[in-house]
């Protein structure tokens, strides 16, 4: 299994079942040294708020999240979920666990 941590909206039971056709379980947990930054996203309906993880000069920021228990197959299917505004790379958690984060691009 692989790790993902989520800030946004991948914690929302409805976009779960949307992308994974599952809710998922998770643990919170926090991704130090980042903070999330505003980003606009063009939908099809127009533009969409939403918020994105970038590394922070200040070590001590703090984001909060969760954590979830993936497959890769569903990794595949948020990669395609997400936004060209987003990458995927591996991070340290607060807890230790090392995990995916969608972060700017």
């Amino acid at each position: 299994m692989e790790q993902l941590f989520s800030y946004g909206t991948l914690r929302s039971k409805q976009i779960q079942m949307q992308v994974f056709n599952k809710v998922l379980t998770g643990t919170a947990d926090k991704l130090l040294g980042y903070k999330l930054k505003s980003l606009q996203i063009e939908e099809e309906f127009g533009m969409a708020d939403y918020v994105v993880a970038v590394a922070s000069e200040n070590p001590s920021e703090i984001i909060h999240g969760v954590v979830f228990n993936v497959t890769l197959a569903d990794l595949a299917k948020v990669d395609l979920f997400e936004s060209n505004a987003y990458k995927r790379v591996q991070v340290t958690l607060k807890s230790g666990t090392v995990a995916w984060i969608y972060m700017e691009n």
